[in-house]
């Protein structure tokens, strides 16, 4: 069952514009109650950490050893997409540890401007 903080490479194609594309990290951020449903599972897009010269308030950089990933990631809270089910692989790649997962809720809120 896919979980929130949990990791999957996705394949996010097809996309337009900005959006990031191809196969890349996703961390779920949507709660477990719609994730056991047949409907969308909510995430926001990683990308390696070395492309991310500057951190934003809206980035979460994220080091190899506290996700279980091969690299540095970076998760941009602005980045949030709703994917199919079907899109996400049977095993996940890795997942955030709670403290990790508190610096992302306060990205989203800053990013949706929740305060």
């Amino acid at each position: 069952m896919i979980r929130r903080g949990d990791i999957y490479f996705v394949n996010l194609n097809p996309v337009r514009g900005r959006e990031q594309e191809c196969e890349r990290p996703v961390l779920v951020v949507s709660s477990d109650a719609i994730n056991e449903q047949p409907l969308v599972v909510t995430v926001i897009v990683g990308t390696k950490g070395a492309n991310v010269r500057k951190d934003y308030p809206t980035n979460v950089r994220v080091f190899a050893k506290e996700s279980g990933l091969r690299m540095e990631t970076v998760f941009y809270a602005f980045q949030v997409r709703s994917l199919d089910h079907g899109r996400f692989p049977g095993v996940r790649a890795g997942a955030l540890p709670s403290h990790k997962m508190a610096e992302v809720d306060a990205a989203l809120k800053l990013a949706l401007d929740l305060f």
